[in-house]
C-alpha cells in the first residue's frame, strides 16, 4: 500500500447536459493521470445540475441505479487509467427510492460500494428532501488500492457524527463533494473541514462546484482542497472557475499525528450516551 498518494479533485461547471458533463470529467480524470493521480473525486451529482434549488417533479429524470450506466463507464476508465474514482451521482434504488450517492471505484476498475448523503437540507436553495430519502448504508470506509477511503456528502459536514464515525473506521482519506454557494457558508467552508481533519486525524478533499446553473441562481464559489490531519492546507485552494486540483498526499501524517494528539485514546465513549438521544 502505497503512502504517498497524488490525489485529484475536480470542480466544474454544469455544462448543460448530463453527456457532455460525463465527458468532461472524464478528460479531467485521464488530465489527473497524466500527472500521476491515483485516486479522483467529483463534485455533488456530478453529471447533473443542482437540481435542489427548485422542487419539480421533472429532475427526477436524473436519477440513474447504482452500479449503473455512469458508475459503469467510470469502472471502465478506473481500470483503464489505474484510478481510483469517487462518483457522485443521483440514486434510484427503485420506485420512489431516491438517494444522494457517492460510488467508489478500485482502481482495477472494481465497484467497491456506495455512501448515501445522511444529513438533508431543506431551505431555499437546497430542497434536498424533496428529492432524496436520508442516507441508511451507515459511513463505510473503502479499501482502495491507494488507503482507506470514507465519504462524506455536502451538508453532512456540518455533522462531527459522521466524520468521527469515518475515522474509527480506520479512514485515512474522506472525499466531502459539495454543491455549496456564497453566502455564510463561504466562511465556514474553509473552517469546517480543517477542524474536521484535525479533530479525526485524517486527510480531507474538500470538492465544491462553480457557477450559476439554469436551475436557480445559487452562485457556487469553488474553492476546492485538500486539508491534511494537521488541519494544513495542501497547497493553495482552487479559485472559483473550473480546476482540476492535484496534490500529493502522505499517508504516514496520519499515524504521526494519532501518536502526536492521542485523540482517539482519550475519548470518552462511556460518557457519551446522552449524546445519542433526541
Amino acid at each position: 500500500m502505497p503512502t504517498n498518494v497524488r490525489a485529484a479533485l475536480v470542480q466544474a461547471k454544469w455544462t448543460g447536459d448530463s453527456a457532455s458533463m460525463v465527458d468532461l470529467h472524464e478528460q479531467y480524470a485521464r488530465a489527473a493521470a497524466v500527472q500521476g493521480a491515483q485516486i479522483i473525486g467529483f463534485q455533488e451529482v456530478f453529471n447533473a445540475p443542482y437540481f435542489c434549488q427548485v422542487q419539480e417533479a421533472q429532475h427526477y429524470r436524473w436519477a440513474e441505479p447504482v452500479p449503473g450506466p455512469t458508475t459503469e463507464r467510470m469502472q471502465a476508465l478506473a481500470g483503464e487509467l489505474g484510478m481510483v474514482i469517487v462518483v457522485p451521482v443521483f440514486e434510484q434504488d427503485g420506485p420512489g427510492f431516491y438517494y444522494n450517492t457517492a460510488a467508489v471505484l478500485d482502481a482495477d476498475g472494481s465497484y467497491l460500494g456506495k455512501y448515501r448523503k445522511h444529513h438533508l437540507p431543506h431551505l431555499p436553495g437546497f430542497w434536498e428532501k424533496y428529492y432524496f430519502r436520508p442516507g441508511n448504508l451507515g459511513w463505510p470506509v473503502f479499501d482502495t488500492a491507494v488507503g482507506r477511503v470514507g465519504v462524506y456528502i455536502c451538508y453532512d459536514r456540518h455533522f462531527p457524527e459522521g466524520w468521527r464515525a469515518l475515522g474509527l473506521a480506520g479512514a485515512q482519506l474522506v472525499y466531502n463533494p459539495s454543491a455549496t454557494s456564497r453566502g455564510l457558508s463561504a466562511y465556514l467552508w474553509q473552517l469546517e473541514q480543517p477542524a474536521a481533519a484535525v479533530a479525526n486525524e485524517y486527510f480531507v478533499a474538500a470538492i465544491n462546484r462553480v457557477g450559476v446553473e439554469e436551475y436557480g441562481d445559487n452562485d457556487f464559489y469553488g474553492t476546492s482542497y485538500f486539508v491534511d490531519p494537521y488541519g494544513r492546507f495542501v497547497g493553495d485552494p482552487a479559485g472559483d472557475g473550473e480546476e482540476l486540483v492535484v496534490r500529493d498526499l502522505d499517508l504516514d501524517l496520519v499515524d504521526e499525528v494519532r501518536r502526536t494528539w492521542a485523540f482517539y485514546r482519550d475519548r470518552r465513549p462511556d460518557a457519551y450516551g446522552p449524546l445519542t438521544e433526541p
